[in-house]
């Protein structure tokens, strides 16, 4: 979580966060999802559920699509090893909010860093990464070590006007 909130610059908090609005502890929320049919509209709910209870219901919508995109990616491209797992392994989604943004992370086993497609008219998959940088404010990924990585997507408490710039990989 540290490192996707550092790589899409809301971490580390000064020593005085007033100028950004942030709150001396920010929220978070972690959960596992498994790695059947269930996984994404559990994580969905769960997601939905937190950024309302936040108080940031009007981006609800926005973090429910993205993190639908972003679980199916990890469980479509980083499925879980077959053997138990090694602690860290898991695919795991997190959300923070350090003050008036919310951070969505999932973070998985693998060291292959997403990669934007530009599919044809009638291809019927590659546009998730496309639906991340449309429904957030921004969006990269954050290398792991030798943990894999965490793919992240920051929502401002308030919806971009249309068109505003979506930020896209970083």
């Amino acid at each position: 979580m540290e490192t996707a909130a550092l790589v899409s610059g809301n971490w580390p908090l000064t020593p005085d966060p007033a100028p950004w609005q942030w709150t001396c502890f920010p929220r978070v929320a972690i959960r596992t999802p498994g790695a059947d049919a269930r996984a994404v509209p559990a994580a969905r709910d769960f997601a939905t559920a937190t950024v309302q209870r936040w108080g940031v219901a009007e981006r609800s919508s926005d973090v429910a699509v993205v993190v639908s995109e972003l679980l199916t990616n990890a469980l479509c491209h980083a499925p879980p090893e077959p053997r138990p797992a090694r602690p860290g392994r898991a695919i795991q989604l997190g959300l923070l909010q350090p003050g008036p943004c919310v951070l969505c992370v999932v973070a998985d086993p693998s060291r292959k860093p997403p990669v934007l497609k530009n599919p044809g008219a009638l291809t019927e998959t590659g546009r998730g990464l496309h639906l991340v940088g449309a429904f957030s404010d921004g969006w990269g990924y954050a290398a792991l070590a030798d943990r894999g990585k965490a793919v992240w997507a920051l929502f401002s408490a308030r919806p971009q006007p249309a068109g505003a710039d979506s930020g896209g990989p970083g």
